[in-house]
């Protein structure tokens, strides 16, 4: 495909992209999350000053989301939570994406006992229960005398990507299994292409939308995966704040300050739709029938 005819596609992914009105939207409220978990040292409160004098303190122009227990501010503790959030939904969807795509790739292009053996690896990944193996490696993880362990940021989004690849990995397998018998790779193999360069050049870039989609739905469940952890106290570590710790305080207040609970459930719920639309969007924008047939 020439640079010329890669642009058009471009266009036309990006026009069907938009046309998506919800993926539309959805982009523009990531964008301002972003924003905000970027700019979050600009907010008015460390989310660890504590003022028992003001806890609990309803929303007001000082506190706009309110106060918790300890008279911490909200607000700031939300912005700085979506740091968390964000960056365990983005780093450990890229690692689990990666490492699916080249799982994948190898099984389903070269087949045979290499197939056989990946896959086999792949389903005993896919038996363990997630949500104990998640705590049980939390916990072992955060016990060894290694460094670099001590950040529990780090800690979780080596566990989510540990047991989340096995679904990028059966995706790619699939596409393939069927690219791989497609004219154009036979013609390249017929040429003398290298397996490598059949693999880069040819397959993978016609799997980049099913990839991109897969993406959207892994981030989304990476954040309420971490959020679930930090609510049972198995993920990010006090005193940083996150989503799921905050509504962990907020359970035994629901009646007393609902607000210490309705905003980081919130902030979840609108993050993970926000996503789901995007890949909605991108779902619609890379379908291939849709993307050749006449506008």
């Amino acid at each position: 495909m020439n640079k010329t005819a890669e642009q058009s596609m471009t266009r036309v992914i990006l026009r069907r992209f938009f046309k998506h009105r919800l993926a539309g939207a959805a982009v523009g409220v990531l964008f301002i999350l972003v924003l905000a978990a970027i700019f979050a040292p600009l907010s008015p409160y460390s989310p660890t000053d504590q003022t028992p004098s003001n806890s609990f303190a309803t929303p007001n122009a000082a506190h706009w989301f309110g106060t918790d227990e300890l008279g911490r501010d909200l607000f700031s503790r939300i912005l700085y939570g979506s740091r968390v959030s964000l960056t365990v939904g983005l780093i450990s969807t890229f690692l689990s994406i990666t490492m699916g795509v080249v799982v994948g790739a190898l099984s389903g292009y070269f087949g045979g006992w290499i197939d056989s053996a990946l896959m086999r690896i792949t389903d005993a990944f896919l038996t363990f229960p997630t949500i104990f193996v998640l705590i049980l490696l939390g916990a072992f993880l955060r016990e060894q005398n290694v460094p670099w362990l001590k950040n529990s940021v780090l800690v979780v989004i080596i566990i989510i990507a540990a047991l989340s690849w096995m679904w990028p990995a059966r995706l790619v397998r699939g596409l393939f299994l069927v690219l791989r018998e497609r004219e154009f790779v036979n013609a390249t193999r017929a040429l003398g292409g290298s397996h490598a360069r059949i693999i880069f050049m040819h397959i993978l870039p016609n799997c980049i939308g099913p990839i991109l989609v897969s993406g959207t739905l892994q981030m989304a469940s990476a954040i309420i995966t971490e959020s679930g952890l930090s609510y049972l106290g198995f993920g990010v570590q006090p005193p940083t704040p996150t989503w799921g710790s905050i509504l962990a305080t907020a359970q035994n207040q629901v009646f007393r300050a609902p607000w210490v609970g309705f905003f980081p459930g919130a902030m979840i719920f609108i993050t993970v739709m926000t996503i789901n639309y995007i890949g909605d969007g991108l779902r619609d924008a890379f379908d291939p029938y849709a993307i050749h047939t006449k506008q």
